[in-house]
């Protein structure tokens, strides 16, 4: 079962529909100790970092997570649930991410031609091919974005796949027993659909 960690903000109704179209066993997780019927867990969000972190620290959810991921348990971050696992973010000085990857949160910095926030489809490139999450997804296949920052890695061996606008940034990271996407797959049709199915299948296995 995967559990969709309810923080106070978050996109978990198109996360929980795309599941329950996919006919996947998921639930919402709005305590710590509900984690522990589950075998992955997935951390969606929509909003501000800082107040992202204050959500997570307020639900008591900070220590658990990491807990999780030094377990070694599948953990999947969607849009913010991405950037949250950073450090920090330009979006909220001085609010401490989850620090599951080291490096940063930038604001886009773009020529005028290049709307901020970028929302629509841009295509995501494959640098990680063999990934898990990209199972049965063509390279460079559009996905569905909403954001007006991204995710800046220290590690480079992390960038899963990278996208283009304005700047080549990472649009997913992956390491370990840890996935994470800017992009919302659940609100990317097929391919979004296909890459939230890989992750239940690669969860079951591990």
């Amino acid at each position: 079962m995967i559990g969709i960690i309810d923080y106070g903000m978050g996109n978990l109704g198109s996360v929980t529909n795309a599941f329950r179209f996919l006919e996947l066993e998921a639930k919402i997780v709005t305590r710590k100790q509900e984690m522990d019927a589950c075998t992955a867990l997935l951390l969606p969000g929509v909003g501000a970092f800082g107040d992202c972190m204050a959500h997570l620290v307020e639900h008591d959810f900070v220590d658990a997570i990491h807990s999780w991921v030094d377990a070694g348990k599948p953990f999947m971050g969607i849009c913010l649930g991405l950037q949250a696992l950073f450090q920090t973010s330009e979006e909220s000085p001085g609010v401490p991410g989850l620090g599951i990857f080291n490096g940063s949160v930038k604001k886009f910095d773009l020529p005028q031609e290049l709307k901020v926030p970028q929302i629509g489809w841009n295509r995501m490139k494959e640098v990680i091919p063999e990934c898990p999450m990209f199972t049965g997804i063509p390279d460079e296949s559009f996905f569905y974005l909403v954001h007006s920052f991204y995710v800046c890695p220290e590690n480079p061996a992390i960038v899963a796949g990278q996208t283009e606008y304005g700047i080549d940034y990472c649009s997913s990271a992956w390491k370990d027993n840890v996935f994470a996407t800017q992009f919302h797959p659940e609100k990317s049709q097929a391919l979004g659909l296909q890459m939230l199915h890989n992750f239940w299948s690669w969860a079951e296995e591990q």
